[in-house]
């Protein structure tokens, strides 16, 4: 099991590393997968998503990382020791400076595979006045579909603990409101994270965000967006047709 999860990491990071797609370059990104209630698997720091192999990720304590998430303030020399006691095998890498959080998603019911990219054209909504939008409300079917029908949104937070500590924050805000866990986490100026039962749910996501951003900017610069109102919104996002569809795309 734990081979096969470790080879659906790399496949998911190769896929949002690939420089054609945009989504991250050099050592942008990281990505994640559960192992078991007590570890997980997640990018080391300073590597690449594109070329990322097994002696590239480091297995994590989650007991070792979550607790960290309610600590008031920590230095970064402190974050670094922590980070480096989380591994399991005490000669690996560095974890990214982002495991924490991703620490957290992974506790999520039904969420084994996180990813987080840089991705080009969702930036450029998120560097813009209209971030909040584009997080908020939909544009066309699929991308309620694979989305979800809203995403969770964060105002510009310092990457480390505090980023970790904001995500944790509005993601439990947004669950308590909508009463569903969200697809993606939308990061100003910064980037976006999305979360999958699977490593083909985490990517389907991110490319449909990436496609959404695309959209959303074009209808921009010709007067719009449209929205759905939210009914449709709904309606889309309960359609029984659409639910078989995302069991068929391994959502």
């Amino acid at each position: 099991m734990q081979n096969s999860l470790l080879k659906d990491l790399l496949t998911l990071s190769h896929e949002v590393g690939r420089e054609d797609r945009g989504l991250a370059i050099l050592g942008e990104g990281n990505t994640s997968v559960k192992l078991s209630p007590e570890t997980f698997l997640v990018k080391a720091s300073g590597t690449c998503l594109a070329t990322l192999g097994e002696e590239d990720v480091v297995e994590c304590r989650f007991a070792a990382l979550l607790p960290l998430l309610d600590r008031e303030q920590m230095s970064d020399e402190e974050m670094d020791q922590a980070l480096l006691a989380a591994r399991v095998d005490q000669g690996a890498k560095k974890p990214s400076v982002e495991a924490v959080f991703h620490a957290y998603l992974l506790s999520l019911p039904e969420v084994n595979f996180v990813a987080h990219s840089h991705a080009t054209h969702v930036n450029q909504v998120l560097c813009s006045p209209r971030a909040q939008d584009f997080a908020n409300q939909r544009m066309f079917p699929d991308e309620i579909v694979l989305c979800g029908p809203r995403s969770v949104y964060l105002p510009y937070t310092d990457p480390g603990l505090k980023l970790s500590q904001a995500i944790r924050r509005q993601t439990e805000a947004f669950i308590k409101k909508y009463q569903r866990q969200p697809r993606v986490v939308l990061m100003q100026n910064h980037g976006l994270i999305t979360l999958g039962r699977t490593w083909q749910a985490a990517l389907y996501t991110m490319l449909m965000a990436e496609k959404a951003a695309k959209i959303f900017a074009g209808a921009a610069a010709m007067g719009g967006p449209v929205f759905f109102t939210e009914p449709n919104v709904q309606r889309i996002a309960g359609r029984p047709d659409e639910a078989y569809r995302q069991r068929a795309l391994k959502m």
